[in-house]
């Protein structure tokens, strides 16, 4: 049985010399995501009793939107992975991958749900094992089931580390929020670009194997 191994230590290290190395890049982005983000939200609530309809038709367009974003944050991540500079434009530059991300989301979402019923660990498991199935989509240009399936390869032997390295980010982007939220400049680009080092690590040891 093949088992894929990393080092947290260095997953972090690298996130965090890529955010220093690129501060004045990452600040931008997190504020154009967040103007993004929030924008077309607060406008819909201003509108919501006069205009329902058009609140509703700005709430649809705003979750398409959030899926592209999410999508381009990945790519933006995969870059600094390749030793490439990431650019804003890349935000939006996977739309054509929209409906095999959007298929892939869905059945991520199920997968997870279902294991959820079964006790909650299934859930977990299952959660962590098809994690990168996003990646995949996004760097491989996988179908949705194609990217669960070499998700599901990749992570083989390296679920136990990997729930492990998900509560350590979590607690880096925790610590972001405490130090009043401006941490979370520093937190969010450290943890984006550490997971996306982690599915090349992985991933490349498969591929060699």
């Amino acid at each position: 049985m093949t088992t894929t191994k990393f080092s947290k230590r260095e997953a972090v290290r690298f996130g965090w010399n890529t955010m220093k190395s690129n501060l004045g890049f990452f600040i931008t982005l997190l504020i154009v995501v967040g103007l993004i983000s929030f924008v077309p939200n607060m406008i819909g609530e201003w509108v919501k009793e006069d205009a329902p309809f058009l609140a509703l038709t700005i709430s649809f367009v705003f979750g398409i939107v959030s899926l592209v974003v999410q999508m381009g944050l990945i790519k933006i991540a995969l870059r600094f992975c390749y030793n490439e500079k990431g650019e804003l434009a890349d935000l939006f530059s996977c739309t054509p991958l929209f409906f095999k991300y959007l298929v892939g989301s869905l059945l991520y979402g199920l997968i997870v749900f279902g294991g959820m019923i079964l006790l909650i660990i299934p859930g977990i498991i299952w959660a962590i094992k098809f994690q990168f199935y996003d990646y995949l989509i996004i760097d491989k240009k996988l179908g949705p089931i194609e990217a669960l399936k070499k998700s599901a390869v990749i992570t083989k032997g390296a679920k136990r580390d990997l729930f492990v390295f998900g509560l350590l980010l979590g607690g880096i982007n925790l610590l972001g929020v405490i130090c009043l939220l401006i941490g979370l400049f520093a937190a969010i680009p450290t943890t984006l670009v550490a997971m996306a080092f982690v599915y090349r690590k992985l991933l490349a040891q498969v591929e060699i194997t």
